[in-house]
């Protein structure tokens, strides 16, 4: 199965959590960051022709994307490559919308907001959602200088400050191993493991 990411850094991740949960399973890793650098200067959209490119010479089987700011514009794709495409969040939104209607987001990115917000209202599939965004201080430039540390500890201490919601949202991938070190009492969703189930499902 192939895995489209926008950072090298989520390649350890996905891969830890493969020898963890799916012994034996064959992961096939593209690492694009310049995709999320167009998306955000000119939209996902944009990406959409590269994106094609990309994942028709990713061979056969399903695809996984791991970045959410371009994930919808990935999964539209999934028709003209007759192989099915799946974002990372999408089963930690189903999971979000289950649990209860009043979701904090947060991210690194403003960028991401939209495109996840969406989704939960597509998982939502009519109920009614609140989704308030965080964007979370410092968290980026973090990720950016390769201080994993720093980073997952800005989005662990803006998870314990959220107050009033149901359900705790973290956008990007990127953020998982903050789940584990916050101590808020609101259940804290992360995408990898979920999204990386699902996409093996896919290969069965």
């Amino acid at each position: 199965m192939a895995l489209l990411h926008t950072s090298p850094l989520h390649v350890p991740v996905f891969d830890a959590l493969r020898d963890r949960h799916h012994p034996g399973a064959v992961l096939r890793h593209l690492v694009v960051p310049e995709l999320l650098d167009r998306a955000r200067e000119h939209g996902p959209r944009s990406v959409a022709p590269a994106l094609l490119e990309l994942l028709a010479g990713a061979g056969p089987g399903p695809v996984l994307v791991t970045c959410s700011t371009i994930g919808a514009t990935a999964e539209a794709q999934a028709p003209a490559l007759g192989a099915p495409v799946l974002r990372v969040d999408r089963p930690m939104a189903a999971a979000a919308v289950r649990t209860g209607p009043r979701i904090a987001v947060l991210a690194a990115l403003a960028s991401t907001f939209a495109p996840t917000a969406e989704l939960l209202a597509e998982e939502a599939g009519g109920r009614p959602v609140s989704v308030r965004t965080h964007l979370v201080d410092g968290a980026w430039e973090a990720f950016e200088a390769g201080d994993t540390a720093r980073y997952l500890a800005r989005v662990a201490a803006a998870a314990d400050a959220v107050t009033g919601a149901d359900v705790i949202v973290l956008a990007q991938a990127s953020m998982a191993g903050a789940a584990e070190s916050a101590t808020t009492g609101i259940p804290v969703l992360a995408s990898p493991g979920t999204g990386l189930a699902a996409a093996l499902s896919l290969s069965r």
